[in-house]
């Protein structure tokens, strides 16, 4: 269960690198259609980073209120909206609402994956797999670099977010393997909608619920993720007593 959580969990990075890589393939395509300037676009480029700011900035607290599948949820909310507003825009102002939608959501993911994959990893696998977190954002900036060069800007943006992605490859025309890259990329790249599903059957973090006080929730977690013979009760301790010791310091 670690494993599939993990894997629902890093569909988030996957996300956050195709906002990163979107804006360099899209460029020519977006300036060209909607007769944008270079400063426009400039604009459009940068203020995604502007959005990822506003995301990081509460991204903690939110973590802290919600939990940590509550804000990855929540974050690709704003991604989905971001990525349609950004696929049927129709002039700079649709571009740039979009494309702050999807900065939003990236901030809020840039803390809560590691975050969410650190608190339910054993201790002995933790620094391996939160490591994934960093190699699914790097192949989603290059994936879209990749895709951007067959496809147009819109389309890119929806197969970066959306199953309706498939019939773009049934109608491309071009050589087999370019279809079979496409084709790959639509399996692939349908992963916003992937984490959002898969968040309803990840457990929650142990840690957070320690932290809000449910104990038996917190137990749970911990069952599921470790298996149903598993033995967690120093685990479950060791969360315990860390808790307490930073509610000491605290107080």
């Amino acid at each position: 269960m670690v494993v599939l959580s993990t894997l629902v969990a890093v569909s988030g990075s996957y996300v956050f690198g195709t906002a990163v890589g979107y804006s360099s393939p899209a460029q020519t395509g977006i300036m060209d259609d909607l007769g944008l300037i270079v400063a426009k676009y400039s604009l459009f480029g940068s203020i995604l980073t502007i959005g990822a700011m506003m995301g990081a900035i509460v991204s903690g607290q939110i973590a802290d209120y919600i939990g940590r599948r509550g804000t990855m949820g929540f974050s690709e909310i704003f991604c989905l909206a971001g990525w349609l507003a950004i696929a049927f825009s129709k002039g700079a102002w649709w571009l740039d609402l979009g494309r702050l939608l999807v900065g939003c959501g990236m901030g809020l993911l840039s803390y809560v994956v590691p975050i969410y994959i650190a608190e339910i990893t054993p201790k002995n696998l933790r620094g391996g797999f939160t490591t994934v977190h960093q190699l699914m954002i790097c192949c989603g900036v290059s994936l879209t670099y990749l895709i951007g060069a067959f496809v147009k800007w819109r389309t890119l943006a929806l197969i970066g977010k959306l199953p309706c992605s498939c019939p773009v490859f049934l109608s491309f025309e071009g050589s087999f393997i370019i279809r079979l890259l496409l084709f790959f990329f639509n399996l692939g790249t349908i992963l916003c909608l992937v984490q959002l599903l898969g968040l309803f059957f990840s457990p929650e973090s142990p840690r957070w619920l320690a932290k809000i006080g449910q104990k038996k929730e917190c137990e749970a977690a911990i069952q599921h993720l470790r298996g149903q013979n598993a033995d967690i009760t120093p685990e479950a301790t060791e969360i315990r007593v860390n808790f307490g010791l930073q509610m000491s310091m605290r107080i």
